[in-house]
This record gives C-alpha cells, structure tokens and sequence, in this order.
C-alpha cells in the first residue's frame, strides 16, 4: 500500500514519537516537548510543566489573547573551558515553548507560578470572579 508523501515527512516522524516512545532524533532535530501534567480541584486548574536542566531566569509564562504561553531557552557553554573541547554534545540548547488555551476572562495576575527543582508550576483559577457591571443608560436628546 502506498502512503502519501505527507506522511513521510520529518514532522510526522516527530509526531508519531510522542506515542510510542521511540529514542528520540538527533538533538538538533529534535522537537523538545515540556512533559505536563493537568490537576484540577473545585476551584483551580494546577499545570506541572517538567524543565529539567533550565533555571528560574531561563523560563518564562506570559498570557496573551486567551493563551499561556509557557517557553524555555538556553545557550550551549563555551567550548574553552579548561583548555578541553567537545568531541560529542547530547545535552539540548535552544528554545521551546508551549501553549494553552485558559480563555479571555483571565488576567496576569490571576495566574500564580513557581518554579523548583526543574518543575514550573501553576494555579490557574476555573472561574474569574467578574465585577458586577452597573447598569448604563444611554441618554436621549
């Protein structure tokens, strides 16, 4: 049976990794993934989004049109260093990011975030308590 050519692409490929656990690609051709995990309780949602290797100032969360939208980045070390070379580098450098549709009700400050020991974690609230709106009228001439 032929399969489309679509099918054979190097994303596709990436894809299908995801579910069957094969040994991931190339690391420069890698697509890195935050592993997460979604918890829930009667009033929040609690996101544990899995960084190993990056620091606090290497992460950043930012909420925009409705999305949390979580990246990484990180530089490779300088080769200098104690007169060594790298003969083989499997440790990723780069970015990645993530993103999760929250909805439009929520604000920046609504969201609470930690990050310890390579896990960010965070508390999104399930309902954002709006103001009541007062009545406004319009006036007629």
């Amino acid at each position: 049976m032929l399969i489309p050519s679509i099918f054979n692409s190097s994303l596709m490929d990436t894809f299908f990794d995801d579910f069957d656990r094969r040994p991931a690609k190339a690391a420069s051709s890698q697509i890195t993934v935050m592993r997460t995990d979604l918890k829930e309780d009667d009033t929040k949602y609690e996101l544990e989004i899995e960084l190993p290797g990056y620091q606090k100032n290497e992460v950043r969360a930012e909420l925009q049109n409705g999305y949390l939208i979580i990246s990484a980045s990180r530089t490779q070390e300088s080769e200098d260093q104690d007169g060594m070379k790298y003969v083989r580098r499997e440790r990723y450098a780069g970015s990645c990011s993530r993103s999760f549709y929250v909805g439009d009700e929520l604000k920046q400050e609504d969201i609470k975030a930690k990050f310890d020991n390579g896990m960010l974690i965070l508390d999104i609230p399930k309902h954002v308590e709006k103001p009541v709106e007062e009545k406004k009228y319009i006036s007629i001439d």
